[in-house]
C-alpha cells in the first residue's frame, strides 16, 4: 500500500523550531523528488521547499529562506523539513509530496498542522 505520512507538527511560540518528517511506504522513493507544501486557512496551497532525488538541488520559498532546511534520507525513505525561527505567518497545514516527473507520478500525504502563536 502506497503511503506518505507526515509527522512533527505542533503548536509552538514565535521563534521556536520544529522538525517535520515525511515517511514513505509502499514504493521506492529514491528516484522521487520530495517537496513540502503548506496551506493556511483561506489561502492557496504554496510550495515551501523541494529537494531533488540526489539532494543536489534544493529550492525554497522566499519567505522561508535562511530559516527552513529540507533534507532526505533515502535509506529511511524519509524527507525532513527543519523549521527554525518560526513566525505566526508560518501557521498552516504542511503537506509532503513525492514526485517522479519521468514516471509522471506523484503522491501526497494527509498533512500535519503547524501553529505558531504566543
Amino acid at each position: 500500500q502506497l503511503d506518505l505520512v507526515e509527522s512533527g507538527g505542533a503548536s509552538v511560540q514565535p521563534g521556536g523550531s520544529l522538525r517535520l518528517s515525511c515517511a514513505v511506504s509502499g514504493f521506492i522513493a529514491d528516484t522521487y523528488e520530495y517537496a513540502w507544501y503548506r496551506q493556511a486557512p483561506g489561502k492557496e496551497r504554496e510550495l515551501v521547499a523541494s529537494i531533488t532525488s540526489n539532494s543536489i538541488t534544493r529550492n525554497y520559498h522566499d519567505s522561508v529562506k535562511g530559516r527552513f532546511t529540507i533534507s532526505r534520507d533515502n535509506r529511511k525513505s524519509t524527507s525532513y523539513l527543519q523549521m527554525n525561527s518560526l513566525k505566526p505567518e508560518d501557521t498552516a497545514m504542511y503537506y509532503c509530496q513525492a514526485r517522479n516527473p519521468l514516471l509522471d507520478r506523484e503522491y501526497w500525504g494527509r498533512g500535519t498542522q503547524v501553529t505558531v502563536s504566543s
